[in-house]
């Protein structure tokens, strides 16, 4: 579902650049879609894709650690390049196949007037892009179209990660230092998460609030093979983290779910939160995996509720009073062994 969602991402974002091409097209020129559309896509894609980083990822990392002013005409100048390469790309092929029936260098030239265009439209797409990003793909539509305008009732898993060892860590190597410790790690958890479903609801000092529509958390397991997957991304730059920050994070992990109350709220700065039992007891649960000692809690309503993937292995830790609610909560531990071949 995940892979079809970021496919028609990309078909959308494709037919509005394709769609601003015919457009410029016909205003400019009374007519030539398909040369208006290959125009677009060609002189569009590089600035997209280098946006994303599929090309020159280590340049658009140093641009964006610019500060504003240096940031935007250092991007300027990076998309006016990356237009006349495409430009030139597609004027070519429509050259070449005859399209275009003129000379070749008048067919790869971009006319101020038409690199403009192009650069606003760009700039328009990056920004609603960065947006997005900022707030979470999810959060970011459900708030276009008012979803949550109204409070609505609804199921949801939610996870919580907390860092161990974070003041001690901030202690010893100052706030700044740990502050980029913190991005790097808060940067770790986004494509697992990514990957199984769910979205990041809130970071909060070190610890970081993840949630799931409840029949996305529980099929496959998603919520838990989103546990594994971030334990295995740091276990896999081990060396990396100990080279850079002399130490690997430990984390300690919390999952429950059920219903909730789901508002936007806010005038000047509008945010999507979650209300209810069900997100105190996940707060709760972490701070009891704390005190007995394992790293990965899942309550035992939850966990019921789940098939658990390969290698994983739950062991029942009895009922637990839980500050803030009236009645004992079920709580297993998890844990991954290696599958036997």
């Amino acid at each position: 579902m995940r892979k079809i969602l970021a496919m028609l991402d990309y078909v959308m974002l494709f037919l509005a650049v394709a769609g601003s091409g015919v457009a410029y097209a016909f205003l400019e020129y009374g007519g030539g879609a398909l040369i208006g559309a290959t125009y677009a896509l060609f002189a569009c894609a590089p600035i997209l894709a280098f946006e994303r980083g599929y090309i020159m990822p280590g340049l658009s990392r140093r641009i964006s650690m610019l500060p504003t002013p240096a940031y935007i005409v250092v991007g300027l100048f990076i998309y006016a390049i990356l237009v006349f390469c495409g430009f030139g790309f597609g004027g070519t092929i429509l050259w070449a196949t005859g399209v275009l029936p003129m000379g070749w260098r008048r067919a790869v030239h971009a006319e101020m007037q038409t690199l403009v265009f192009t650069l606003g439209v760009c700039a328009v797409i990056v920004f609603i892009m960065r947006v997005r990003e900022l707030l979470g793909r999810d959060i970011f539509i459900d708030l276009i179209i008012g979803r949550y305008r109204r409070p609505v009732s609804e199921e949801r898993v939610f996870l919580f990660i907390d860092l161990v060892g974070s003041t001690s860590f901030a202690e010893t190597n100052g706030d700044l230092r740990a502050q980029e410790y913190l991005g790097e790690l808060f940067s770790t958890y986004a494509a697992p998460v990514r990957r199984h479903g769910g979205v990041i609801d809130d970071y909060i000092g070190d610890a970081a609030i993840i949630t799931w529509p409840y029949h996305v958390a529980i099929r496959r397991a998603a919520c838990i093979n989103c546990v594994f997957d971030i334990l295995a991304t740091i276990e896999t730059s081990r060396d990396e983290w100990l080279a850079r920050f002399g130490t690997v994070p430990k984390l300690r992990f919390a999952i429950h779910g059920g219903p909730v109350i789901t508002a936007e709220i806010g005038v000047d700065h509008h945010k999507i939160t979650y209300f209810g039992d069900t997100v105190n007891t996940t707060a709760r649960l972490e701070s009891l995996s704390k005190m007995l000692g394992y790293p990965v809690l899942i309550s035992s309503d939850l966990a019921h509720q789940l098939l658990l993937p390969k290698g994983v292995r739950s062991e029942y830790l009895g009922e637990h009073a839980v500050k803030g609610r009236g009645q004992t909560l079920g709580v297993c531990a998890l844990s991954r062994h290696p599958v036997a071949a």
